[in-house]
C-alpha cells in the first residue's frame, strides 16, 4: 500500500487548483500546468489540502493513488518555483550559444546543430560551455535535457561530451597491447 498517497499535499496562497472530474488545471506565478488523473483515483480539497482517494480499496489503486500525488505535488512546485538543470560541454571546440530561443550547438561534427527549444522551456548560457534550463514542467524539462544530450553523450576515454553538472563519469583506461 502507498504510503506517498496518504499525505496530502498543501496549496499555496498564490496557487489556484481547478478540478473538472479527471482533468485538472494548476495555475501559479510561473504559468499553467494541466494534467488527467486515473479515473481510478478522487481527488478532494479540503481546508487548502489536496487528498487522494481511491475509488476501489485495493494495492493497485493506491499505487496509482501515489503517482497521481507525486505528479501533482511536481505541478504545483513547478507553478511557484520552478524547476532548472544544467548541462556542461566538456571537449576541445565544443560551443554553445542561444539565439531566439534556438540552440546553436558546436559538437565537433562537420555541421553545427540547432535545436529549438520548446514552450515552457527557457536556456540561459553564461559562458560557451554551461546550458541551464528552466522551466515549470518537470517532466518537459528533463526530456529537453536529455535530447539535447543525446546529440553527444559522453565517451568513457576522455570523457568528452555533454553531460549534466552532477554526473560523474568514469574515465577507462587506455588500452594496451
Amino acid at each position: 500500500m502507498s504510503r506517498i498517497a496518504k499525505n496530502p499535499i498543501f496549496i499555496p496562497d498564490n496557487v489556484n487548483i481547478i478540478i473538472n472530474k479527471q482533468k485538472i488545471t494548476v495555475q501559479g506565478k510561473n504559468g499553467i500546468l494541466k494534467s488527467i488523473v486515473n479515473p481510478l483515483i478522487k481527488i478532494k480539497i479540503e481546508n487548502k489540502k489536496l487528498l487522494f482517494l481511491p475509488k476501489k480499496n485495493n494495492n493497485n489503486v493506491w499505487s496509482y493513488a501515489g503517482t497521481s500525488r507525486s505528479i501533482l505535488n511536481s505541478m504545483i512546485i513547478g507553478v511557484t518555483k520552478g524547476f532548472s538543470k544544467k548541462l556542461i560541454l566538456f571537449g576541445i571546440g565544443y560551443k554553445v550559444s542561444i539565439n531566439n530561443n534556438i540552440l546553436n550547438l558546436m559538437l565537433g561534427y562537420s555541421h553545427p546543430i540547432y535545436y529549438t527549444l520548446p514552450k515552457g522551456i527557457q536556456a540561459n548560457c553564461k559562458n560557451q560551455n554551461e546550458i541551464f534550463l528552466k522551466g515549470p514542467d518537470k517532466q518537459l524539462l528533463g526530456q529537453v535535457a536529455a535530447n539535447i544530450r543525446s546529440y553527444r553523450t559522453p565517451e568513457p576515454y576522455k570523457g568528452k561530451g555533454i553531460r549534466y553538472s552532477y554526473e560523474k563519469i568514469k574515465i577507462k583506461e587506455i588500452k594496451k597491447k
